[in-house]
């Protein structure tokens, strides 16, 4: 009951940074959109795949969307919220209002453990690759999804549109076994299909494919 009023009243509370960012925090991880490109306008949930973490944001812009995540230290990531195994990671949900002036045909993630770098295979930092093939991801407005694990950790929804002032749901798993306590979820909308050396853009290769819908 305490971790419930306690993630109740997380949610509810906007905390606003140096920069003027908001920041949301529940059951012990913070969700930030002091990088740019996007709103956070609430947060919810514990993590797990029966009450995922549930963040809404507001896209403003056609450049990159930054979603900054912290406190994913030891002890948090030693819940083992992503069931059915005890691995270390949560279930996300992110609910998208289009605030552009154009609509969405692709919308791409991208994770990263530091901002000006790709990630790697070796820092920990996935989609849910510890899960094998049933990584759980899909979105309400997206038909299909490819997924890379390799040379970069992203998800590319396609087969869909959400027009200005739309709202579009996903849902996905993020796994972290890396030491540290923040990393960043890249975001772009109508982005080419293709890798982009841009280190704060984010591409697509075509390999792994999985619709998961």
């Amino acid at each position: 009951m305490k971790r419930l009023t306690l993630n109740i009243l997380a949610g509810l509370a906007l905390a606003a940074t140096s920069a003027g960012a908001a920041e949301f925090e529940t059951n012990g991880i913070t969700f930030s959109d002091e990088n740019g490109g996007m709103v956070i306008t609430g947060a919810s949930g514990s993590g797990s795949s029966r009450d995922p973490f549930v963040v809404y944001e507001e896209i403003t812009g056609d450049g990159v969307a930054i979603l900054t995540i912290k406190g994913m230290d030891e002890a948090r990531r030693a819940d083992g919220r992503v069931e059915p195994q005890r691995v270390r990671g949560f279930t996300l949900e992110k609910v998208v209002t289009n605030r552009t002036q154009h609509p969405w045909h692709y919308f791409e993630m991208e994770l990263r453990e530091l901002r000006t770098r790709r990630s790697h295979y070796g820092d920990g930092l996935s989609f849910g690759q510890a899960l094998g093939r049933d990584r759980g991801f899909g979105a309400d407005k997206f038909a299909e999804a490819y997924q890379n694990d390799e040379p970069i950790d992203q998800l590319n929804f396609y087969n869909g549109t959400v027009a200005p002032g739309e709202t579009v749901r996903f849902r996905l798993r993020i796994t972290d076994y890396s030491p540290r306590w923040e990393f960043f979820l890249f975001q772009r909308q109508d982005a080419p299909l293709a890798m982009i050396d841009d280190p704060n853009a984010v591409g697509t290769t075509h390999t792994n494919k999985t619709a998961n819908n």
